[in-house]
C-alpha cells in the first residue's frame, strides 16, 4: 500500500495560559527570540521545528501539546487516517499562505496534526 509522503513531525503547538510567561521560557529553552510574536500566536523556529504558543488553546480549544505531521497530501492522509480509524476533528483548512492543517483523534483520542504546505 502506498501512502501520501510523510515528512515527520515538524510543528509541535503549546496551549499556554499566559502568552508572556511561556514565551519566556520557551525563548531560554530554544535560545532564540521568537520568529512570530502576536497576542495570538507565538512561533519559534530551532533545529529545523516550529514550537508555537497558543494562548488559551485557540479557537480549536487545544487543552495538551499536538504534534504536526507534515504530509504532500493532506486530503488523501485524511482519508487514510479515518479508513484506518481515526476520527476527524478539524477538517482541512487553510490558515494563510497556502498551509492547510487538520486534526485527527486516534482511537484513544489523542489529537494528532496534520500539515500541507503548496
Amino acid at each position: 500500500m502506498t501512502s501520501p509522503s510523510n515528512q515527520g513531525i515538524k510543528t509541535v503547538l503549546h496551549p499556554v495560559s499566559d502568552l508572556a510567561a511561556a514565551k519566556a521560557v520557551y525563548s531560554a529553552l530554544l535560545g532564540v527570540a521568537p520568529q512570530t510574536d502576536s497576542e495570538y500566536y507565538v512561533g519559534f523556529e530551532a533545529e529545523g521545528q516550529h514550537i508555537g504558543l497558543v494562548p488559551n488553546g485557540g479557537p480549536q480549544a487545544m487543552t495538551s501539546p499536538v504534534a504536526y505531521w507534515h504530509v504532500s497530501d493532506i486530503e488523501a492522509k485524511l482519508a487514510e487516517l479515518t479508513a484506518a480509524g481515526a476520527a476527524v476533528k478539524e477538517s482541512a483548512h487553510d490558515v494563510g499562505a497556502g498551509r492547510l492543517v487538520a486534526t485527527v483523534t486516534d482511537t484513544d483520542g489523542n489529537v494528532l496534526g496534520l500539515i500541507q504546505d503548496h
